[in-house]
């Protein structure tokens, strides 16, 4: 369920990576061609983006397909950024929160995104979110399990985690608490991009010292593209990546 992207790099209008290319981001919505669980990915979207001298990002979500939103293809051919964030959502089950559980979600600088679903999800995290403290849990997004996996990844960050190690203790406590639930999570401060491949699909784009993306699947047939093998954990910037392999976490 779900694609997302991030992108790194010099400015460019928003559409650039996420209508223009063949098999764009807003393509994905309606035919995905790696996408391992669901089909359609039609209940809701969104896009973050960084303007220069301003760290805390512009965000633009809907809850319904991105294809119908006139007001989304306007701003995505005139508004221009050096990273971004975009999600298009699949949801597993009907609720009520609209535009809220759309990603990318966002504190401060960070804006994240959750590919995948929590196996058993909610009483698989109950005992999990209990560690949570009372005010993280009422200021949840949304009543969704991506809602409360960014709650997870935020409080790490919060105690001083940088993002990488922040996302991969936060999908390998989930990973432990609900197996087989699939956590490819996406997390940028619009300077470095950390991201998980854990059940779905996670490629990337790597021009060093010019431009990094990382996607669910690549936006073209172009060569460059890699994929990152499932379990792993990728730190990006724009002058490098680097791939660590993730363990499954102990029965």
């Amino acid at each position: 369920m779900c694609r997302h992207i991030a992108y790194l790099g010099p400015p460019v209008a928003l559409g650039e990576i996420l209508t223009a290319p063949e098999h764009s981001l807003v393509r994905q919505s309606w035919e995905p061609r790696h996408q391992r669980s669901g089909t359609v990915n039609a209940d809701g979207f969104g896009v973050g983006w960084y303007a220069d001298g301003d760290p805390v990002p512009g965000r633009y979500r809907r809850s319904g397909p991105v294809w119908g939103d006139e007001t989304f293809a306007d701003l995505a051919r005139v508004v221009r950024s050096t990273a971004l964030l975009g999600a298009v959502r699949d949801a597993t089950w009907a609720g009520a929160d609209g535009e809220a559980a759309a990603a990318p979600f966002a504190s401060g600088p960070l804006l994240f995104s959750h590919n995948g679903a929590v196996r058993g999800w909610p009483a698989s995290l109950t005992r999990l979110a209990g560690t949570l403290p009372a005010e993280r849990l009422l200021d949840l997004a949304a009543r969704s399990d991506s809602a409360l996996v960014w709650a997870f990844v935020l409080r790490r960050v919060a105690e001083g985690d940088e993002l990488s190690g922040a996302l991969a203790d936060t999908v390998l406590d989930i990973a432990a608490a609900a197996p087989g639930s699939r956590l490819n999570l996406l997390l940028t401060d619009g300077a470095a991009i950390a991201a998980t491949a854990w059940g779905d699909s996670l490629w990337y784009l790597h021009e060093p010292g010019v431009r990094t993306v990382v996607a669910s699947e690549p936006y073209d047939d172009t060569p460059y593209w890699h994929e990152v093998p499932d379990r792993t954990l990728l730190t990006a910037t724009r002058d490098d990546v680097l791939l660590t392999p993730l363990k499954e976490p102990p029965e």
